[in-house]
């Protein structure tokens, strides 16, 4: 009676074995609900890996990540003067398992004002805007490190985009100010000389190493690693009860009446699981439009396709989905599942909580 990720354990440990091998310096991302894995699963699961070091998404992360995971945990998250950040220094200190995020010059004073030994790398803004410092933010920070010698730099750190097309031209500019501010080429210091990147393609990350030979490039890496292998994973709800249903009869919260002749079936899975709820779309492609445009056209009759399928057929929503469940809506003549059966459900992972987790 639950919603249940179910996983091909040797297909995914097969995927997770020549991902890491053919990512030499991974850094396994370890955040939010761990993909559907949960955060204490991956946890060990890298550390089964053998990576030295994994990313965490926020300080309040830390503690699921630390029990479970015996290497160096970056925080992806810049560091703050305040909240969990600044309470993850004054109450670690020292802390050589941690290592922050950087984003501006005045964190830098406070960061090395709490921990003179604090490890940490510097973010450079890059075209996400999100988070970061900016060429002349680098050199100026380049400037505080030499009047701070116990610091531990451990390198530049790349957040880039999703979008489509080529990155290894905002690579080569960025890498351009990084040794303007007077990292790598002749330090010596090879944790100084270490680029964290995110969402660089295999390819990419083969062309760059060649051309920064010199530098140690590090791919952070979430769900290319752990969702990369979608055969290898699979969701399901439990079906809870089937009622027969004719035109005109009322169900339901708020007592709508049902289309047609039918069945209204109920499923595990509902709101708490992360079921019906919609984020802003990230495609803007035509199709994607015209996807949208469509859905819009279901919900103005009172109908929305849920990510349940029945017999390989996405079933409708009969009223928003509720806490805990969902009620369907499979027209007569369609086959109804019986009470206990399990049918497939197509979820975001990144958002989907799950009642249980199998590994086989």
């Amino acid at each position: 009676m639950s919603l249940s990720l179910v996983v091909d354990g040797e297909r995914w440990r097969t995927h997770l074995r020549a991902h890491a091998a053919a990512n030499p310096g991974l850094v396994p991302v370890i955040k939010g609900n761990g993909y559907g894995f949960g955060v204490g699963r991956l946890a060990r699961k890298a550390d089964w890996l053998g990576a030295d070091t994994v990313a965490v998404g926020t300080y309040a992360e830390i503690g699921e990540v630390e029990k479970r995971f015996g290497g160096s945990m970056l925080v992806l998250t810049p560091w703050r003067p305040f909240g969990h950040s600044l309470a993850a220094v004054a109450d670690r200190t020292p802390d050589p398992r941690l290592v922050h995020t950087v984003s501006r010059v005045e964190d830098l004073h406070a960061l090395l004002g709490h921990d003179p030994q604090a490890r940490f790398v510097l973010e450079r803004m890059t075209s996400m805007l999100r988070h970061g410092l900016d060429a002349a933010g680098l050199r100026e920070a380049a400037a505080v490190l030499r009047d701070h010698p116990r610091a531990r730099l451990e390198g530049a750190a790349f957040h880039l985009p999703l979008a489509q097309g080529s990155h290894v031209s905002q690579f080569h500019r960025l890498m351009t100010d990084v040794v303007a501010a007077g990292f790598g080429g002749t330090d010596n210091d090879p944790a100084r000389r270490t680029v964290w990147v995110s969402h660089l393609t295999p390819e990419e990350l083969t062309q760059l190493r060649a051309a920064y030979a010199d530098f140690r490039i590090r791919p952070r890496t979430g769900t290319a690693l752990w969702l990369g292998d979608r055969a290898a994973l699979g969701v399901q709800a439990t079906v809870l009860d089937a009622h027969p249903v004719e035109r005109g009869d009322l169900f339901g919260y708020r007592g709508r009446s049902v289309p047609r002749s039918g069945t209204l079936l109920v499923v595990s899975g509902g709101t708490a699981h992360g079921i019906g709820l919609e984020a802003p779309p990230g495609e803007l492609t035509l199709k994607s439009r015209a996807a949208t445009i469509a859905r819009g056209g279901l919900d103005a009759t009172g109908l929305t396709r849920s990510p349940f399928s029945i017999d390989g057929k996405q079933r409708l929503f009969a009223e928003p989905p509720h806490m805990q469940a969902s009620m369907l809506f499979l027209p007569a003549g369609s086959r109804v599942p019986a009470v206990g059966e399990q049918v497939s459900v197509r979820v975001r992972y990144t958002t989907t909580t799950f009642d249980d987790v199998t590994i086989t």
